[in-house]
């Protein structure tokens, strides 16, 4: 496949570039400020730029959100580079990358129900979490009966890329070498939405990311979405997984989790320079008021990988 959307700076070579990309579905809370924070600093000590994208293809987001995301971010005193990517704007170029993998005889309908795939999980020699490959090799009589079988209940098929490659190896700059699973992933859901891992693949190489900074239990789709960079032609980016902020019981932080956003915080009397603070400290950094101040003492190489538990104040 030709090379696709990379884009190259005026003087003809590449320079650092971050990004951060919420979903704007509500405030972000701290566990989505830590990783911004990181990310931020990790751009701005590199002497890179930073961008942002808002993954909105979710019909839980909405406009307004977006809007308060970057008041938050303004609130901890990170910047970003430029106007904010909308992926809601950028369905044309989805569409155009998806004909082009069509076209290349790449991408496949996959007629399972959710029940079938629920049991994925036990099929043997099939890796956690992997496809494995029911609807790819069926005879064109079969598609057609699967199709209208799914017509009847008002339903259409996903698309998956077709893959030739079962696992990709990677090195992830906190967790060191990592050996992902490549299958035939979804690239448009059954109801035209397309996927996670194919709009970010289309979202970075057009925006020149050559770093992604973001949660480690993202982890497991880097394999997929750097094969796909390769039949893209773009060049995968770098990747730095965090620890995540987990609640009170261990569990991965949410909004429903108490005083987790910064106006919830406000309430309780906690400004943003603590809130910075909070955040430095749970990384093993010294205490810093400003984003200034944790970029200066930010390293990553002596960053906690551990997981911090936040106990909302009451």
């Amino acid at each position: 496949m030709k090379p696709f959307l990379l884009t190259l700076l005026a003087e003809g070579s590449f320079t650092l570039v971050g990004r951060y990309a919420p979903s704007p579905t509500g405030a972000l809370h701290l566990g989505n400020l830590r990783t911004a924070l990181i990310g931020w600093a990790l751009s701005r000590q590199g002497g890179g730029r930073f961008v942002l994208r808002f993954e909105d293809l979710d019909a839980r987001s909405r406009d307004p959100f977006r809007a308060l995301q970057l008041r938050d971010l303004a609130a901890l005193g990170i910047d970003w580079d430029g106007e904010p990517l909308v992926q809601s704007s950028c369905i044309g170029r989805y569409e155009e990358v998806f004909a082009q993998l069509k076209a290349e005889g790449l991408v496949y309908e996959c007629y399972c129900s959710r029940r079938e795939l629920s049991q994925v999980a036990s099929a043997p020699h099939t890796p956690p979490g992997a496809y494995p490959g029911y609807c790819r090799d069926l005879t064109p009589a079969e598609r057609a009966g699967k199709r209208e079988e799914l017509s009847k209940v008002g339903r259409g098929p996903a698309l998956r890329l077709r893959s030739n490659q079962e696992t990709l190896t990677f090195t992830d700059a906190v967790y060191g070498p990592q050996t992902g699973v490549v299958d035939d992933f979804v690239l448009r859901r059954s109801d035209g939405v397309f996927s996670y891992n194919f709009v970010c693949v289309v979202d970075d190489a057009y925006q020149g990311v050559s770093q992604v900074c973001r949660g480690r239990d993202l982890l497991s789709s880097v394999a997929r979405q750097n094969y796909l960079h390769q039949l893209l032609g773009s060049i995968p980016p770098n990747w730095v997984h965090v620890p995540l902020v987990l609640n009170q019981k261990g569990e991965r932080l949410a909004k429903r989790d108490g005083a987790v956003t910064l106006e919830q915080l406000r309430a309780c009397g906690i400004e943003s320079p603590q809130v910075i603070s909070m955040l430095a400290t749970s990384l093993g950094f010294p205490p810093a008021k400003t984003a200034k101040e944790f970029l200066a003492h930010f390293d990553l190489g002596k960053m906690s990988h551990e997981d911090w538990r936040f106990l909302p104040p009451r």
